[in-house]
């Protein structure tokens, strides 16, 4: 490995730590500081955090290995996740950051959905439990393969040594600094990621030149058509990947713990900004760097490796050795959000519930460290095929947060007529249905139905009718509960006058 890249690598894994043991005295006196930060973040560390979380190296590298095999045609996720992403924004985050304090002062999804419904049988909230725990070790062992193929193709290293190296030094900040640790390395990866999505596929282009379409299609006739071997179930399929943000943990965590209802507006416009540079950033490398390996001859056996390709032929070490970082950074800032995520479920929704109901502070936050190192042990484990593709790992887990979570969410935010049993027909129907359409060997030859349409459409659609109809068979939610989301309504509506009769606005 050249010494520019181990120079650049080593001041971003230091600077990682450094962050960690900041956060470490700042803020992990109590629970609520570890697991929320206090509810404290301002508007940009809440957007970049929310962004470099969501992403993931899924991209930097799943992403360009989709535009690099199937051309512009990839970019029906990208339009599907840009508009899902406004109007999470839009719809949930300015209600969640108003109820989760008002019912409670919650700071997990699952006590979110207990005292939203007032479920004093614990089933909602340990069911809720069990799907987030579920669906993120499959979501965080995509994290550690997409570290072990950046050391194994970048480096030459074992495959194994960099899925430990990887979620080694976030187990490390994560566990130490906790929420604040997340976010504040979030931010930083967050920054570096929107530069080297911007200078690298500049950079590509600067070499190819406007000939770069013409080598593309020479080799990839339809590269340029965005309906190029697309079916209309494709199509929906591929938008559908925007109903997934209601429904994930890891991200609209960020909407529960940003300072104030009234910086919502501002951590929204940052963060679609940040949101639509990365993705169309993106969607150019894998097209360029078909292009590029068209041009040059060059084989590429795994595609999803383009951006490290570029990187390592483009630039000078010390630059190479950033924009490695910049994958390091998209990869390590979802593993620790999605960690610390799956730790605050089994802390707050396992151990306090059913083992310590009177545990300390100073407990809670040892027990929820314990929790990041179990998790994180798991998924390594999972990680250990690395014929896993990153792509398809993330469309799993993404489908089934999206479907048990995402309808609840919002109709827990919308509607006061929703029901406690019809919050559990929702989780249960929408995670059941993802379950069967990816695994039930259904059609010919022993296919599944994700083979036909992505799973979340069938999963959001079924979860939320099932939300919808069993609350209204039943009895009307109890008037405490109607009445706290009334005021919880009127404490927004409030916010939303203030600004606008603000100056400037």
């Amino acid at each position: 490995m050249d010494t520019g890249v181990i120079i650049s690598l080593a001041i971003y894994f230091v600077s990682m730590l450094g962050i960690g043991l900041w956060a470490w005295k700042k803020s992990t006196a109590d629970i609520d500081g570890y697991l929320l930060g206090g509810r404290r973040l301002s508007a940009p560390v809440a957007a970049l955090s929310a962004g470099a979380s969501d992403m993931s190296g899924w991209l930097l590298l799943g992403l360009p290995g989709a535009a690099f095999v199937a051309g512009l045609s990839a970019a029906w996720i990208v339009i599907g996740l840009f508009a899902g992403a406004l109007l999470n924004y839009i719809i949930v985050a300015p209600r969640l950051r108003v109820h989760t304090e008002r019912t409670g002062d919650s700071i997990t999804i699952p006590e979110f959905f207990e005292k939203r419904f007032d479920d004093r049988s614990h089933a909602l909230r340990v069911i809720a439990s069990v799907v987030i725990i579920i669906f993120f070790a499959l979501y965080t062992s995509a994290g550690i393969v997409s570290g072990g193929k950046l050391f194994e193709s970048a480096f030459g290293a074992d495959y194994a040594l960099g899925i430990w190296l990887t979620a080694g030094v976030v187990v490390v900040y994560t566990l130490f600094g906790g929420f604040l640790a997340v976010s504040l390395t979030d931010f930083v990866q967050g920054c570096i990621m929107f530069v080297a999505l911007i200078l690298l596929p500049l950079v590509a282009f600067s070499e190819l030149g406007w000939q770069f379409s013409g080598a593309l299609t020479a080799v990839k006739p339809g590269a340029f058509d965005m309906m190029a071997g697309m079916t209309t179930l494709a199509v929906i399929s591929s938008l559908a990947w925007g109903l997934g943000y209601f429904g994930q943990p890891h991200i609209i965590v960020r909407f529960m713990a940003v300072r104030s209802v009234r910086d919502v507006p501002a951590m929204r416009n940052i963060g679609m900004t940040w949101m639509g540079v990365a993705l169309v950033g993106a969607i150019a490398t894998g097209l360029l760097g078909a292009a590029y390996v068209a041009r040059t001859g060059t084989p590429l056996d795994d595609p999803e490796t383009i951006f490290i390709y570029l990187a390592d032929v483009l630039f000078d070490p010390l630059i190479t050795g950033f924009l490695l970082a910049a994958l390091l950074a998209a990869i390590m800032s979802t593993i620790s959000s999605q960690l610390l995520v799956s730790s605050s479920s089994l802390t707050e929704d396992f151990y306090r519930i059913y083992l310590r109901k009177e545990a300390s502070q100073k407990e809670l936050v040892t027990v929820g460290r314990i929790c990041v190192l179990a998790v994180a042990l798991v998924a390594i484990w999972l990680a250990y095929d690395p014929t896993n593709t990153i792509l398809g790992l993330v469309a799993n887990a993404w489908a089934g947060f999206g479907a048990a979570f995402g309808p609840l969410v919002i109709l827990s935010l919308v509607w006061k007529r929703m029901t406690r049993n019809g919050a559990l027909a929702a989780i249960l129907v929408g995670a059941g249905t993802v379950l069967f359409w990816i695994y039930a060997p259904v059609l010919e030859g022993g296919a599944t139905l994700s083979s036909v349409v992505y799973e979340i459409v069938p999963g959001f659609v079924l979860g939320g009718l099932a939300g919808i109809l069993v609350s209204l068979a039943g009895p009307p939610p109890p008037g405490s509960v109607v009445r706290t989301f009334e005021a919880s309504e009127a404490e927004l509506s409030a916010a939303r006058a203030e600004s606008e009769t603000a100056p400037g606005s």
